[in-house]
């Protein structure tokens, strides 16, 4: 049952291709070189809320860049398109991209690395 009492299917059609994606702002950036930009978009559509903000789902999009990453709660992914590498405060590297499908447990810690403009359905405990 979703927190407005209703028990209705939500789906969001075309996942990878739709573009009424509404602009969840940017994230601060670590600059690798003179042509990557100090700041990467991030663009969004939620398809699930649940009560005090957990479980949440949707689709999530961000353009190219490179920060430092915490992950608070579990999350799935599913990648849509696009190309990036998690690398873990160990060293550990994963590269991810269309297609492949990533569990971070909470308390996962290190960096994100987005090269090609990624597109990911995401489900957060």
């Amino acid at each position: 049952m979703t927190k407005d009492g209703s028990t209705r299917v939500r789906v969001i059609r075309g996942a990878g291709r739709i573009q009424e994606l509404l602009d969840w702002g940017p994230i601060a950036t670590r600059a690798r070189t003179e042509s990557a930009p100090a700041v990467s978009r991030t663009r969004g559509a939620l398809l699930y809320r649940g009560p005090d903000g957990a479980p949440e789902a949707g689709i999530w999009e961000c353009t190219p860049g490179d920060w430092e990453c915490q992950v608070a709660r579990d999350e799935f992914c599913h990648f849509l398109s696009g190309r990036c590498v998690y690398i873990h405060d160990s060293g550990e590297r994963t590269e991810l991209g269309a297609g492949d499908v990533a569990f971070f447990p909470a308390g996962w810690s290190g960096r994100c690395e987005v090269n090609e403009t990624v597109r990911k359905v995401y489900v957060i405990l």
